[in-house]
């Protein structure tokens, strides 16, 4: 078996539980775990927006080209194991500050600007959708501080079937 990238996640474990049988229990518990290990590689390779903005702040090349690497591997895992009914969701999330409406708008865009990126990467844009979250979502609470507020507005992805 050749050797994972750099920035590449195994996934292997997962395909030899999924492998026994895709689907009842089997495909819930492997949607489970790869959604855990993509949120996880999500938050370890987030770009921050700006303020009000779907503006990706600077520094996130290295990051969205991990993130990138991750989402082929758990493509080519899941395919492996018989799993292809799936498309990455990137869901734009922002802090509290302005009306919801407002918030739930800028979400949607900063999550299409994720998709944009991870598409211009090679993922292929029929396998990834955007959500808009609002804040309905925070990471943190309150977010009453700059820090806080930053760390809020984020993406995150998740397998859906």
């Amino acid at each position: 078996m050749a050797s994972a990238g750099a920035g590449a996640v195994d996934f292997g474990g997962l395909v030899k539980k999924a492998a026994g049988g895709v689907a009842g229990g089997a495909r819930e518990k492997a949607t489970k775990e790869v959604n855990a290990r993509l949120l996880a590689e999500g938050r370890k390779n987030q770009c921050s927006f700006k303020t009000d903005s779907d503006e990706l702040a600077p520094g996130c090349d290295a990051k969205l080209r991990n993130l990138t690497s991750a989402l082929v591997e758990a493509k080519k895992r899941l395919e492996l194991a018989g799993i292809t009914d799936f498309k990455f969701e990137v869901s734009g999330h922002t802090d509290t500050s302005g009306s919801a409406a407002h918030n739930k708008e800028l979400s949607g865009k900063r999550a299409a600007t994720i998709v944009r990126e991870l598409v211009a990467r090679g993922i292929h844009r029929d396998q990834i959708l955007s959500v808009g979250m609002g804040a309905e979502h925070p990471l943190v609470t309150p977010d009453d501080t700059p820090a806080k507020k930053a760390k809020n507005r984020r993406y995150e992805i998740q397998l859906r079937f």
